[in-house]
């Protein structure tokens, strides 16, 4: 969630953003890892694949930041759908095609902590406007959340 802000500086008018820290509000879903990054996102893959799911890839985001100069922690963006289930959303708002296919972010904090992120499905319907789709949107949560499920440690 950004928040713009208008500031005055010696006289002049300066449009700043802000961005503050995830809340409920910004549509983002975390679930902590009890793997390694790597594990993680192998854990995500083993399971879509066995749910018959469209696996499409994983953009090593650290590897490319890496090689571009920057110090980029453990980060992949894994992306994977079921293109029956999420062009229906699309039919509904050409627009929702922006959150499709599924992209759930894998990355490492500081202190070592894992983390798997992805946008919730109820926000993917709110910004979008779908209001035709509520079977179709539990469905996906449904998914999101038994994919997930299998990188939490027991």
């Amino acid at each position: 969630m950004r928040t713009y802000l208008k500031t005055m500086i010696a006289g002049a008018a300066v449009l700043m953003t802000v961005v503050l820290p995830a809340a409920a509000s910004d549509g983002v879903v975390t679930v902590k890892s009890g793997y390694s990054v790597a594990e993680t996102v192998a854990r995500i893959k083993k399971d879509v694949l066995k749910k018959g799911i469209m696996f499409f890839g994983v953009i090593d985001q650290a590897k490319l930041g890496n090689k571009a100069g920057n110090d980029v922690r453990p980060s992949r963006l894994v992306m994977f759908g079921n293109p029956a289930l999420g062009t229906t959303f699309i039919t509904s708002n050409p627009e929702a095609g922006l959150d499709w296919p599924v992209r759930v972010l894998v990355y490492q904090t500081p202190d070592g902590q894992v983390y798997a992120a992805y946008s919730d499905f109820d926000w993917i319907a709110k910004r979008h406007g779908i209001t035709d789709r509520q079977a179709q949107f539990k469905m996906a949560t449904e998914v999101i959340q038994s994919v997930t499920s299998s990188i939490r440690k027991n």
